[in-house]
């Protein structure tokens, strides 16, 4: 049988076994309230902003102990439009029937493209649920502002070392975490220190921890374990560094190791809109001439996740990312505009011809009364060549087209 993971044997059961967030618990506050099952007044929806492990889940399941209310929970990341509706329904019909109220916790917000948000509205406006979402990202650019201001964001804080000591101590002394157990002094500030404010991560690493090194840890052993654990750090080096592989593995036409790294940004919690975003612009920069459609495919692709959401999304993330790596590659549109934009910059400027100005045009020359489409006439007084095509896909036709019309400029 797979045990339960130590985070969730440790996870509190009462308010007063919660380790930091003293401010955002405050007595009489909206959480505080909606824990206690406080009737005095209207339950406002809330959401919960926070870094991973700062305790939104288990804030969460301290509301949904309160037997005042029926509690519901859903995850953005499995749950869709129609699920969110049924769930609505059923809470309907117990607020009609037995005047309950009903707490619907949404873990991972951001992750519900804004159809799916839009869908929330009316029964949060209504009080028909009282919404308790959790999220990692800063609402004002997650959530849609409607659904913003019709609740409560509170703003969880990363725990600091002591608060994430104490709740490894908590975890060696409870019969439901590692009592038989003993960690060196060092290693459990060490786990503290790099789980950066992250209960779970360090529950989770000094589970690996014991289970590696026959519940006896010394700092090697848990520099071991904190080494073999593979973690995905939204805003620490490992986003960087994995955004980053995943690009040059599209750029250099490696379809497969694109994918590898889809994966784990994907299986990391990463935004699908982030991504998306990243492979617009290198539809772009990367392919760009070679294959213009590229670009059209990739704002497809955007709108799609944004409308369907996870886990979906992660099928036209996947083939926008083969396709733009088996794609033929230019960047000489990225490069173009680079040396014009240097050339501006370098206050290398002249008048607009008279020929071309909007009012007083003298001398202008009307390209379709050529058979050609094309005539002599000059659009600049300057002659640098800033686009170079390449031989590469659909490029190279455009490089044939180029070279015939600066034969006709006399370029």
């Amino acid at each position: 049988m797979v045990e339960i993971p130590l985070a969730a044997r440790l996870r509190p059961n009462s308010l007063t076994e919660v380790i930091g967030q003293s401010r955002a618990l405050i007595e009489n506050g909206p959480l505080a309230r909606l824990i206690s099952g406080d009737q005095s007044g209207s339950w406002p929806s809330v959401i919960l902003w926070g870094p991973p492990g700062s305790g939104k889940t288990t804030i969460a399941r301290l509301i949904g102990n309160n037997e005042k209310a029926h509690f519901l929970e859903l995850s953005a990341v499995s749950a869709s439009v129609a699920q969110v509706r049924e769930l609505i329904a059923k809470a309907k019909e117990l607020k009609n029937l037995y005047d309950r109220p009903t707490v619907l916790f949404l873990d991972e917000v951001h992750r519900f493209s804004k159809s799916q948000q839009d869908s929330l509205l009316s029964a949060v406006e209504s009080g028909i649920i009282t919404l308790v979402a959790a999220t990692t990202e800063n609402p004002s650019f997650s959530v849609i502002t409607p659904l913003i201001s019709r609740s409560v964001v509170v703003k969880l804080e990363p725990l600091n070392d002591g608060d994430v000591l104490a709740i490894m101590n908590r975890a060696l002394e409870s019969d439901s975490g590692l009592p038989n157990a003993t960690f060196e002094t060092d290693a459990l500030k060490y786990l503290a220190k790099i789980s950066s404010g992250d209960a779970r991560r360090a529950l989770t690493l000094m589970e690996a921890a014991a289970n590696g090194s026959g519940n006896s840890v010394s700092l090697e052993s848990a520099k071991l374990a904190a080494q073999s654990t593979i973690v995905y750090d939204q805003a620490g080096d490992e986003h960087y560094d994995t955004i980053s592989a995943f690009i040059k593995s599209v750029r250099g036409s490696d379809a497969d190791s694109a994918l590898h790294y889809l994966a784990r940004m994907i299986a990391g919690g990463e935004d699908p809109r982030f991504i998306a975003r990243r492979l617009m612009i290198l539809a772009s920069e990367d392919v760009g001439l070679a294959d213009p459609h590229a670009l059209v495919l990739a704002e497809a692709t955007a709108g799609t996740v944004e409308r369907i959401g996870m886990p979906e999304g992660r099928i036209p993330l996947a083939q926008l990312t083969i396709y733009l790596a088996l794609a033929p590659k230019s960047n000489r549109a990225y490069q173009a505009i680079n040396m014009a934009m240097a050339a501006v910059e370098a206050a290398n400027t002249k008048p607009v011809p008279a020929a071309l100005r909007s009012t007083g045009a003298v001398g202008y020359k009307y390209p379709h009364d050529d058979p050609r489409g094309v005539l002599p006439q000059t659009y600049r007084d300057g002659d640098e060549i800033f686009y170079h095509p390449s031989d590469h896909g659909f490029e190279a036709e455009l490089a044939k087209r180029v070279e015939m019309i600066r034969k006709i400029l006399a370029r």
